[in-house]
């Protein structure tokens, strides 16, 4: 009889370890080429893993878009997706096109000022990062601008000198009024740098 009650305490406490084992082992794999995002979620919880995939993709779009996000924002946000499905101490695993934990983007230049570096309605792939150095080509929101693509001319601190590799200058009639036409040069905050071009 204690041989019995033994056993079945055994088989108890392994299957109380089990349980702990695999339905605490939640993980959520994320892969990003810059344009298109998969999600694979793998838990034994019970939960839509469809809907929760589909909630990931469609917040790491808008991370991608998102100049102030940046990789442990990335984390936090999926990880506060998961726990509005009960998944708790979920791990996440980043792989992308440029490598683990990076947050890649292709975006299309619009207009001539990076020339002859960037034509207009060429992709280019850049690294979502405020990891800057002078001399990279960056895209960055600007309050005066919008959305631009320059090279990185300085650094003073937060503020980034930002300017256009198209030196040709032009003159137009607008109005009866004759203008200079040239590339844009602006200073923004190095929180408007949404990430480094890589690849082009």
């Amino acid at each position: 009889m204690a041989k019995k009650i033994i056993l079945a305490l055994i088989i108890l406490i392994l299957v109380i370890f089990l349980g702990i084992v695999f339905l605490g082992n939640n993980t959520v794999n994320v892969y990003n080429d810059g344009e298109n995002v998969s999600v694979k979620t793998n838990t034994f919880a019970d939960i839509d893993k469809q809907r929760l995939s589909k909630e990931i993709c469609d917040y790491t779009l808008d991370i991608m878009n998102d100049t102030n996000a940046d990789l442990i924002s990335y984390r936090h946000g999926i990880e506060d997706i998961c726990r509005q499905y009960g998944l708790e101490n979920v791990k996440i695993d980043l792989e992308s096109s440029i490598g683990p934990n990076q947050i890649p983007l292709i975006i299309t230049v619009d207009g001539t000022s990076m020339l002859p570096t960037l034509q207009d309605g060429q992709d280019v792939l850049i690294n979502k990062t405020h990891d800057i150095h002078v001399g990279d080509i960056v895209v960055a929101q600007s309050d005066e601008y919008g959305g631009i693509i320059k090279r990185v001319d300085q650094i003073n601190e937060n503020k980034v000198h930002l300017i256009s590799d198209n030196k040709n200058i032009s003159y137009e009639y607008i109005n009866g009024t004759l203008y200079e036409i040239s590339g844009i040069t602006t200073w923004v905050d190095i929180s408007d740098i949404n990430g480094v071009v890589i690849e082009y």
